[in-house]
């Protein structure tokens, strides 16, 4: 069953739903005991990094989540709390990832936040991705990006730079795009998960 990291950050409705399309069991994580009821774990976020990095601290949450040998997904801000610094806030994170969450802005010419469909490029043989065909498109709502690490990425995003779509390390895993609103690539993603 996948426990799913409840620190109010965002609706999570959108994610419930498509764990139920997807015919996956879940539950909330509310406090740090509450890990050892489920197999794995999902941590989403819509909002502020720096802020969502203050709730995971003061709820014990963080030190929990470091703690996890089982399967870890981080979604969008979820997987920005994985890496080490966010420019948003110039908050320190949970560095799993000894990478660096930066503004669109300081670094392209497009627009932000990078909002819509846009393709993946598949790094490697991440078993997240599994079934899921190079140049896929999922859809995407952010200002911050996740600077591209050789050693890290699973999956790359071109929007005016080529940054980090999906990540793995360990049973650490996370991807900047929304799954639940990404239709049958995203659902595929989510069982794959499931199946880790």
């Amino acid at each position: 069953m996948i426990g799913i990291v409840n620190y109010g950050a965002g609706n999570i409705f959108s994610l419930t739903a498509a764990l139920v399309r997807c015919n996956l069991s879940y539950g909330m994580i509310n406090e740090p005991s509450d890990f050892e009821k489920y197999d794995r774990i999902i941590i989403p976020g819509v909002g502020h990094a720096g802020a969502a990095m203050q709730k995971l601290q003061d709820s014990g949450l963080a030190s929990a989540i470091l703690e996890q040998t089982k399967p870890v997904l981080g979604i969008c801000v979820g997987m920005q709390l994985m890496t080490s610094f966010s420019e948003e806030g110039s908050a320190d994170l949970l560095n799993v990832f000894p990478m660096k969450t930066l503004h669109f802005q300081h670094h392209i010419e497009e627009k932000v936040p990078h909002m819509g469909w846009n393709s993946i490029r598949r790094i490697g043989e991440c078993p997240l991705f599994d079934g899921i065909a190079d140049g896929s498109y999922f859809y995407f709502v952010h200002s911050f990006f996740i600077e591209y690490n050789e050693q890290f990425t699973a999956a790359a995003t071109l929007y005016g730079i080529d940054y980090s779509a999906g990540i793995h390390r360990d049973n650490f895993y996370g991807v900047q795009f929304h799954p639940e609103k990404s239709g049958t690539v995203g659902e595929q993603l989510l069982t794959n998960f499931a199946k880790l």
